[in-house]
């Protein structure tokens, strides 16, 4: 699907440049939705069939991803996936993050600080950080704060060499950065961004390569390997591969976020990143800075968020800057709309 096609898909109102924050639901996605929530309302099916959504969303964040879906569990938050992660970290070992990391992926390292060693350094200096020794290196592929993408090859490398486990928080790049999840050990994604699924949709992808050090400390019913079959009683009796971190799922933020991924599908992610990094530049260039190779980019400008919101333009202010971002359904109309608030 061409992207032009593609945006006949969404109706967004002009302005809209903070998909960072939360991303807009394709039609799919918005009417099967709505859908669901009209048979929930008079109880018109049974919840099976809301369920099998999960199925297929887990399914296509594996293809998104190049990984199977035998190894992607799902949640409903980033910090939760990360959670039983970090509680089977050794103790004493020493875990490495930015100084700017979303809290997501930090503070579920700092709440086991009686037996782990948090240290943040700059994201610049991860790779040599990391080179010099540590255990786990948790970083974002591309920070929210800044836009800033991460070198993911080159800190892979430098932990593959020291022997760390790999955490990775891609909640700011799926969707829009074509990446290969099987690089790292971890990868964790919120849906409600870049993937634009309702909000309590989350996956991660844990390799087996540090799975079965990982104690499901939240499995229910749903992480079960006969599903239909575990609703009581023990003995336990989970998954074998990465389900058995699954929990049960919000049937109807999932039935949406099915519809959207299948959307992100059929455009291609390739597609999709060159249009949202061309619209970035584009902005940026109005600017007088230089381009950057992120859907996401921060800027300095007085007064900024007064002249955006008196133009109807909504964006972010991240670490004192303005954040703009841009996916699928953003325009050239959208960009000069804001550079034309910011240049006045």
């Amino acid at each position: 699907m061409e992207i032009e096609d593609a945006q006949q898909l969404w109706s967004p109102e002009p302005g809209w440049l903070n998909t960072a924050s939360y991303g807009l639901p394709p039609q799919p996605a918005w009417d099967a939705l709505q859908a669901a929530l009209a048979d929930w309302r008079v109880g018109a099916v049974s919840w099976e069939g809301w369920g099998e959504a999960t199925t297929a969303a887990r399914a296509a964040f594996a293809r998104l991803t190049g990984v199977t879906p035998a190894d992607v569990a799902v949640g409903a938050q980033v910090s939760q996936l990360i959670a039983p992660v970090a509680a089977a970290v050794a103790d004493g070992a020493r875990v490495v993050v930015p100084d700017i990391e979303f809290t997501s992926n930090v503070f579920p390292w700092i709440a086991q600080g009686d037996r782990l060693r948090v240290t943040p350094v700059p994201t610049g200096r991860l790779a040599e950080t990391v080179a010099d020794g540590c255990d786990v290196v948790a970083f974002s592929l591309v920070q929210s704060a800044t836009g800033e993408v991460a070198d993911y090859a080159g800190i892979v490398g430098a932990a593959r060499a020291a022997g760390a486990m790999v955490v990775v928080d891609a909640t700011q790049a799926c969707g829009w950065l074509p990446f290969d999840a099987g690089l790292a050990d971890v990868v964790v994604v919120g849906g409600y961004k870049w993937l634009m699924g309702p909000r309590g949709t989350a996956y991660a992808y844990l390799s087996p390569r540090v799975r079965d050090g990982i104690r499901p400390i939240a499995a229910g019913w749903y992480a079960a390997e006969d599903v239909h079959g575990s609703y009581y009683g023990g003995p336990m009796r989970l998954a074998p591969d990465a389900r058995r971190f699954d929990i049960s799922p919000a049937w109807f933020s999932w039935v949406g976020s099915a519809a959207a991924l299948d959307v992100i599908e059929r455009i291609g992610v390739p597609a999709i990143h060159d249009h949202d990094v061309a619209l970035a530049n584009r902005f940026l260039e109005g600017l007088g800075r230089p381009p950057a190779d992120s859907a996401i980019v921060t800027v300095d400008v007085p007064d900024a968020q007064a002249k955006l919101a008196a133009a109807g333009v909504r964006a972010a202010v991240r670490a004192g800057r303005v954040r703009a971002s841009f996916h699928v359904y953003s325009t050239e109309v959208d960009v000069d709309l804001a550079l034309k608030a910011l240049t006045v």
